[in-house]
């Protein structure tokens, strides 16, 4: 007797024979191109220029260019609208623009992908070519820029709360950061190593911290200094001090991830706010090990209206209904909980069994008997005399073991011993 164990969603493998043609013989020059390096000379920083770089068909068939693109910063194939087609001996203009993004030298390439038709069956042959790029920059001044105002909301006294400040270099050349000074009380600012270099068109951030230390609105003044073409940029920073004790909702206040599959994972997005005055969130945790969270990075200090995000991700490891109590703790001692709740469902196995006729002519029909181990005792599990040589067997369970073993009845009932034995062990889930 033989057999093969297989899910309703059934596992079969497959032989592909695969052929791999080999075309020999091509003329060197039958497909090819050529394009020409460009230099674009001197630039000044924060404009742009823009040259035909020439790209020929040196081959004996017509190709059709589809792709153009250059490698480096500051250049750029702006031109003209692909695909082309060029035949032999014919040559186009590519449009490649130069903007330098600060001064000196600049090199790249500009690559074009080809392809052309020809031999048996019109096969399509591809290639690519690339000629190099270079021109250098000039001159240019950095300039840099940053919100006007950056404000905290309400944050209880004895907490604190710290948000980025975002500035940048919108000038064509680096400059250099050399001091950050708050005039005013309340507010402390770091997150960068004094002199720090920003290069033209990027940006970085600063870390702005409001602690009140009393009751009512609080104002200063962000000077950072530099030697940009604006040596000084002001940024005005307000908060206000409030003894309210603020409150953490949660949103939603349940979460159905319905029927999961072992093995499988969902997530579901929710979010925490803070209501009637400033709240620090501590830690959070859920009691099931099959919910999870994440997306918060904890301790967060939530301003009156504020919130964060959070993501619930559910895990199933055992079938059947599980659920889950999401806690969120704050620093006055608060806890604001939601449930979560989900099944696990395991994947539904079906084991194929067949075999050898039996040899006698008076054979009506077979029994399939099954056991849980090896020196078991068997049970039947066909409910009638089975006709066949086969038989589906689709009372198993994910990640069980079982024993099989048919036996052949006569006419008049009779019934032969136990065929050889067959082990089947069901995958999980």
């Amino acid at each position: 007797m033989s057999r093969l164990g297989s899910p309703l969603r059934p596992l079969y493998g497959t032989l592909l024979l695969l052929s791999t043609f080999c075309i020999s013989g091509i003329a060197p020059a039958q497909m090819a191109i050529s394009v020409r390096s460009t230099n674009f000379g001197t630039v000044q920083v924060g404009s742009s220029i823009i040259s035909p770089v020439a790209v020929t068909n040196t081959g004996k068939s017509s190709v059709t260019i589809s792709q153009a693109s250059a490698s480096a910063s500051g250049f750029a194939v702006v031109g003209p609208n692909l695909p082309i087609t060029l035949s032999p001996r014919r040559t186009a203009n590519l449009s490649v623009s130069f903007a330098p993004q600060g001064p000196g030298a600049a090199n790249g390439n500009v690559t074009v992908v080809y392809s052309a038709s020809w031999g048996g069956r019109n096969t399509t042959h591809f290639g690519s070519a690339s000629g190099t790029l270079s021109g250098t920059g000039i001159g240019g001044s950095g300039y840099l820029t940053a919100p006007s105002t950056l404000n905290f909301g309400n944050i209880a006294l004895g907490s604190s709360q710290t948000q980025s400040l975002a500035v940048s270099n919108t000038g064509s050349a680096s400059l250099t950061i050399s001091a950050a000074t708050v005039t005013g009380s309340g507010f402390t600012v770091n997150g960068l190593t004094l002199p720090y270099t920003l290069a033209a068109g990027t940006g970085t951030n600063l870390s702005l911290t409001f602690s009140p230390a009393t009751a009512g609105t609080n104002t200063a003044i962000l000077n950072i200094t530099s030697d940009a073409t604006d040596s000084s940029v002001a940024v005005t920073l307000a908060g206000s001090g409030t003894t309210a004790s603020g409150t953490l909702g949660v949103t939603p206040g349940s979460m159905n991830f319905g029927t999961i599959t072992i093995g499988s994972t969902q997530s579901q997005s929710g979010n925490v706010t803070a209501s009637g005055g400033s709240v620090t969130l501590t830690s959070a945790s859920s009691n099931n090990s099959a919910f999870t969270l994440s997306g918060l990075n904890l301790p967060v200090t939530l301003s009156v209206g504020q919130s964060a995000p959070f993501t619930v991700t559910f895990a199933p490891t055992a079938a059947g209904s599980t659920s889950a109590s999401i806690s969120f703790f704050t620093s006055n001692s608060g806890t604001t909980s939601e449930t979560a709740t989900g099944s696990g469902a395991t994947v539904q196995h079906e084991v194929d069994l067949w075999w050898n006729p039996s040899t006698s002519t008076a054979v009506s029909g077979y029994n399939v008997y099954r056991a849980t181990s090896a020196t078991g005792s068997y049970a039947r599990i066909n409910p009638t005399l089975n006709a066949s040589t086969s038989y589906n067997d689709s009372t198993v369970q994910s990640g069980g073991t079982y024993y099989y073993a048919t036996t052949a009845v006569d006419s008049s009932g009779a019934e032969s011993t136990y065929s050889n034995q067959v082990q089947v062990v069901v995958p999980f889930p």
